[in-house]
């Protein structure tokens, strides 16, 4: 745990340059606002460490991959986001001396980000020679213009003498990734004038799409513009004034993004570029403000989560929905969630199986139903891909990618891309869990009955038959629990392969002829489908009453994670691979993660049993782990548990609890402190029959938390306090709900 924040409710603020954790401060000060983003890196250059990057959506590129020993099958390239030009680059002046906060002698230091409104601001006073100037910052990313930056900084001069303040703001397309494989450049300047750059990603030998990217600056300052500098890669504009005693000025730089994501042609995105620059250079800083905030003021209405009693819970819940809506509003179906957002290079930015599993039933309470069928739209729309994936192994139907950008795999190890085929089942279990959730049929009737049939044909030709058991089996798999590679049997693939069969010939069973003509599922795949479901095996030790991780998940060394040396923890920093994998050492919910989805059709004893035996082994160094552990522990009444998991997941980056913040946020993983919180704490649930249930409890240290949960066309209000749970109707129409089993009527 490392806290390097204060705790405030509202803002992510500190009063010290920490040099030594500048990178950590980057990632916690990351903004974004779903169409682009960037980590909270200086605008001017930095001599210290530091990560700069700023990204924008959807834009990516197939980096060369590097397996030692190639087999078929093999993904081609690594996808990757990539970092984009720089557009937010200025660098300052004083007297001809320039500031580096790294060398430069400083006081008055002031970090903050304001989740209030997504604003980051930044002051200090630099002294050099005889100069003394104060600076302050501020930078949002329009949630009301989502192609629109906007940086504000202010000089005042606190020295007896004048001071020459010298500003040179630059778009810079010299930008690298710090993970390329071979270190280069992606981007290739296509134009460049005085306030703009027009940029394509650099040709691939895949066939992926390039990329162009274009970017204009205006200006609206005091100071005096003197000139500008071009190069192939730069563009610069120079303002040069000087400042007498107590005087201060200030320039505001505006940039407009655009991409060939939205754009035919270099001619169109150009027009689109200086169109938007020119109705906005019409428009005063306080209004483009008054416009992103209120953006943000409706969400908050909508979706924040109050905490009385524990401000360090409050700033954890907050900057978990923050970092949500920072990275995916929902307006694009060709978007995804990245696990670390537009704060991180890790994982590509690319799209995994979170966002089903994590991501979705966060995204069906805090906001209108169009934004979660949008992410199963992403899937949809990238049948295609997985449809090759499958192919590639010698299979029927469609394998969903593990880590992808258009539906292909393009994720290099071989135990992760093509032994984590859970995350078809997790597919599978959103589209119900949407359906279920919302009461809309549409999708499920439609599109979704069409990736369940594929992904039916795919687990049914992934199963062999074990003649000497009588019964279907999955070899050669990894579970969500990634610290058992290439296993036997997992209960949660094998279950989930079970249940999706099971509810794809429901499905059938109430798709139109049109559809069912469409998707041509003979009655003989029915017929193998059912066989299937009625003979899968399932590992179940009696003695134990526990479903059994996998088949030789018992031959372990069973020791609790209690028996590690807390020096040798987290073992992912401090273990061999084989170490790991030879260990019982969990590192996500697996058997858990199964009991999670589908929490109600267990019963007490088997949650009881398979917790007390699983989590005691889990070393939750997964971001996913602590939230689905937190749900369970409130269901069996372990409170304290419960909260002390809460905790975690909802500080997990703000105290950088698995030591690995420094690199980006774990965005998709920002879903825990409201899952803990809504699903765990106040015990909803949707049944299959679409009755909306709770059973609240209020952690012992709190004197209440109140949320409001967007609900089949209804805003509800929940409130838990130490007199008991409270439930208002917001608005919508009247709902009749379920209160720890008895019913009320909101209206």
């Amino acid at each position: 745990m490392q806290r390097i924040f204060e705790v405030d409710p509202w803002n992510i603020v500190t009063h010290k340059l920490d040099k030594k954790n500048k990178r950590l401060q980057e990632s916690m000060t990351s903004l974004g606002n779903g169409y682009m983003g960037m980590r909270g890196n200086f605008e001017e250059d930095y001599s210290g460490d530091s990560l700069p990057g700023t990204y924008l959506a959807g834009i990516w590129y197939p980096d060369k991959t590097r397996v030692g020993w190639w087999k078929n099958g093999y993904p081609k390239y690594f996808g990757k986001v990539i970092n984009a030009v720089n557009f937010i680059k200025m660098n300052f002046l004083i007297n001809d001396s320039k500031l580096d906060l790294n060398k430069d002698t400083i006081s008055d230091f002031k970090l903050d980000l304001n989740m209030q409104n997504a604003t980051l601001t930044r002051s200090f006073v630099v002294e050099k020679g005889d100069a003394k100037v104060k600076f302050n910052f501020r930078r949002f990313l329009s949630s009301a213009q989502r192609e629109l930056s906007i940086q504000k900084v202010s000089f005042e001069n606190l020295s007896k003498d004048p001071v020459d303040i010298k500003v040179i703001s630059a778009l810079d397309a010299d930008v690298r990734n710090e993970d390329a494989n071979y270190d280069e450049r992606f981007w290739q300047v296509l134009e460049i004038t005085d306030d703009s750059i027009i940029a394509e990603t650099k040709p691939n030998d895949f066939g992926t799409p390039r990329f162009t990217s274009g970017m204009q600056a205006s200006y609206v300052t005091d100071l005096t513009q003197v000139g500008h500098e071009t190069t192939d890669l730069e563009t610069s504009q120079i303002f040069l004034d000087t400042l007498q005693p107590n005087e201060t000025k200030t320039i505001e730089k505006r940039v407009v993004v655009v991409t060939s994501r939205d754009y035919d042609s270099v001619d169109d995105l150009r027009d689109a570029m200086e169109g938007i620059s020119a109705k906005i250079s019409k428009v005063s800083y306080d209004d483009l403000f008054a416009s992103h905030q209120n953006v943000w003021e409706q969400r908050w209405n909508q979706s924040d989560i109050k905490i009385d009693g524990d401000v360090d819970a409050q700033q954890g819940m907050r900057f978990n929905l923050f970092g949500l809506f920072t990275t995916y509003s929902g307006a694009d179906s060709r978007l995804n969630i990245g696990p670390k957002g537009f704060t991180g290079e890790k994982y590509g930015g690319a799209t995994y199986w979170d966002t089903e599993a994590f991501c979705i039933p966060v995204y069906l309470g805090i906001t209108n139903p169009e934004v979660s069928r949008n992410l199963l739209m992403y899937r949809y729309n990238q049948l295609d891909g997985a449809f090759v994936n499958a192919k590639q192994q010698g299979l029927k139907g469609a394998l969903f990618p593990m880590v992808t950008f258009n539906g292909i795999e393009c994720h290099n190890e071989w135990e992760i891309t093509f032994e984590e085929i859970h995350r078809n089942g997790d597919i599978a279990f959103a589209i119900y869990n949407y359906t279920r959730y919302t009461g809309d049929k549409s999708f499920v009737l439609k599109e979704g009955s069409k990736i369940l049939t594929e992904i039916s044909r795919f687990w049914a030709d992934r199963v062999h038959f074990s003649k000497r058991k009588g019964m279907y089996m999955i070899y050669g798999v990894t579970g969500p629990d990634e610290y058992e590679n290439n296993v036997d049997n997992n209960w949660y693939t094998n279950f989930l392969a079970k249940w999706t069969l099971k509810y794809t010939l429901k499905v059938l069973g109430e798709v139109s002829a049109e559809q069912a003509k469409k998707l041509n599922v003979s009655d003989e795949e029915k017929a193998q489908w059912q066989d299937i479901i009625e003979k899968m095996y399932l590992p179940f030790d009696e003695d134990l009453g526990i479903f059994v991780q996998q088949d030789g998940f018992l031959d372990k060394d069973i020791k609790p994670v209690s028996s590690i040396p807390k020096d040798q923890l987290p073992i992912n920093q401090h273990w061999s691979w084989d170490k790991i994998l030879r260990s019982p050492y969990i590192k996500q919910g697996d058997v858990l993660q199964g009991i999670w989805d589908f929490i109600d059709k267990f019963t007490e004893r088997e949650k009881k049993r398979n917790f007390d035996f699983y989590e005691p082994l889990t070393v939750h160094e997964s971001s996913l782990s602590p939230a689905i552990h937190s749900v369970l522990a409130s269901d069996l009444h372990y409170e304290q548990k419960a909260v002390a998991l809460y905790e975690r997941t909802a500080r997990l980056d703000l105290d950088n609890y698995n030591n690995d913040t420094a690199d980006g946020l774990h965005i998709t993983s920002m879903t825990g402190g409201w899952l803990a919180m809504v699903q765990g704490f106040a015990g909803m649930r949707v049944h299959d029959d679409g009755t909306l249930s709770y059973k609240p409890f209020l952690p012992e240290k709190w004197n209440g938390y109140s949320f409001r949960q967007v609900f089949r066309g209804r805003v509800i209000e929940v409130c838990v306090q130490k007199d008991g749970s409270h439930f208002k109707l917001i608005s919508g129409e009247p709902l009749q709900i379920e209160v720890h089993d008895k019913p009320l009527l909101l209206k």
